[in-house]
């Protein structure tokens, strides 16, 4: 192959992979642009949360040893006790391993009796309690099962999304087991969460940056750099200027 023949060729692939790695190029800056102009607490929903009060232990408050036993919940199988606070009553939450995977279970801290999961009328005031403007409530779901794409993947099931109207104009995930809210959802974070995906490249989950096809695009760009870089070489008057006599 000849001098011309390499760089015709490597022209000619150069400017299909600028065009291709440019159209992608275009969807990671705009999603860029995005992310660094935006406020990330306003896309989380922080400045709508309500502080949450934390119980303070006292002696009123029974053992977690009062529930373990009698209940046959193992202790080989508990991951954690925690003491939260639900519509201004202390709980404890204990999360175990179960064949099934995790299990969720909530204990009264002054009985000890096991309660059952939030209701839907309880959920809504879980989510009205921990939003710190007004705001009219326009829709109630109860989600037993999220997709890839769903804006509630990966998080504890079955829960409620409770979506308000403006000022607050979001929708708020609380977990029937867990009972408390979960996450904040608004059009931002919508925005956000589109732009991530084409970030990453992950069309499948949204979450995965060891995906082959960011891998594969990130090889090709390197060659187009190098292919460029080669040809700016071979075809350059100084580099290819015969050193004179």
């Amino acid at each position: 192959m000849t001098k011309r023949q390499w760089i015709q060729r490597n022209r000619k692939w150069h400017r299909y992979l600028g065009v291709i790695l440019g159209i992608q190029l275009l969807l990671w800056t705009a999603g860029g642009l995005y992310f660094s102009w935006t406020n990330i607490d306003e896309i989380r929903g922080d400045h709508l949360k309500k502080a949450q009060s934390i119980p303070i232990p006292s002696q009123d408050l029974v053992s977690p040893t009062s529930f373990i036993k009698p209940r046959a919940v193992s202790k080989d199988s508990i991951r954690s006790i925690e003491l939260i606070n639900i519509l201004g009553q202390p709980f404890y939450r204990l999360i175990q391993t179960s064949e099934n995977g995790k299990n969720t279970l909530l204990f009264d801290a002054i009985t000890g009796f096991q309660r059952p999961p939030l209701t839907e009328k309880e959920a809504v005031l879980v989510a009205t309690e921990g939003l710190n403007v007004s705001a009219e409530i326009t829709k109630i779901e109860r989600i037993q099962s999220t997709g890839k794409h769903h804006e509630y993947r990966g998080r504890p099931l079955p829960a409620y999304a409770i979506t308000f109207s403006q000022p607050a104009n979001t929708t708020i995930y609380v977990s029937e087991n867990y009972g408390n809210i979960q996450t904040f959802r608004s059009n931002k974070w919508r925005a956000f969460d589109f732009l991530w995906m084409l970030h990453t490249m992950d069309y499948e989950g949204r979450d995965n940056f060891n995906n082959l096809l960011l891998r594969a695009f990130a090889l090709f760009g390197l060659f187009t750099i190098l292919s460029g870089f080669s040809l700016y070489i071979f075809t350059s008057r100084i580099f290819s200027k015969k050193p004179s006599k």
